[in-house]
């Protein structure tokens, strides 16, 4: 798959997602998909080649979505997804009021900006996830996560180095 060159994309490492999607399992068959800050698009192309029905990708940089526009046609799944480029706030509040709704969010934003709150307020406030959903934060071990956050739970954290994977899920 392609990236971009530099630092401005940190995408999730081999490891961690495959620790991701076998935590998840069959859940992600069928599973209706967001992928936020979506970097070069690995986590949710690799949701839609494990069975998901749909990958909606959020990006707010043009050079990001086309990679992720370029990485979808190379693995032929490119009909089986939505990208927007936009913040990511602004994405939550449009699918909101699409009336869209998800299985599995998948929440990666730049590390040390205390971007999750807000992001899972926005995910509350605009109804994105099913009730049997789940919302997973990939985090630095160093940024400090809420336990909870209106309707959500966190229910489980695990540990790679110096990434986190943190499940929430509707209380």
């Amino acid at each position: 798959m392609k990236a971009p060159h530099g630092l401005s994309v940190r995408p999730t490492s081999d490891r961690v997602k495959e620790a991701l999607f076998n935590i998840l399992g069959v859940l992600v068959d069928r599973s209706r998909f967001l992928d936020l800050f979506a970097g070069t698009g690995n986590v949710g192309i690799e949701a839609l080649s494990r069975g998901a029905e749909t990958t909606v990708f959020v990006e707010k940089k043009v050079q990001n979505i086309q990679i992720i526009r370029q990485n979808l046609s190379i693995t032929g799944l490119a009909a089986k997804s939505r990208l927007i480029c936009s913040s990511v706030d602004q994405a939550l509040l449009m699918l909101g009021r699409e009336g869209q709704k998800f299985d599995i969010i998948f929440v990666d934003p730049p590390y040390h900006k205390d971007l999750v709150p807000g992001t899972l307020e926005g995910i509350v406030k605009n109804d994105l996830l099913i009730r049997e959903g789940m919302v997973i934060i990939e985090s630095s071990k160093k940024d400090l996560l809420p336990q909870e956050m209106l309707f959500l739970m966190l229910a489980r954290q695990e540990y790679y180095g110096d990434n986190v994977l943190s499940f929430y899920s509707i209380n």
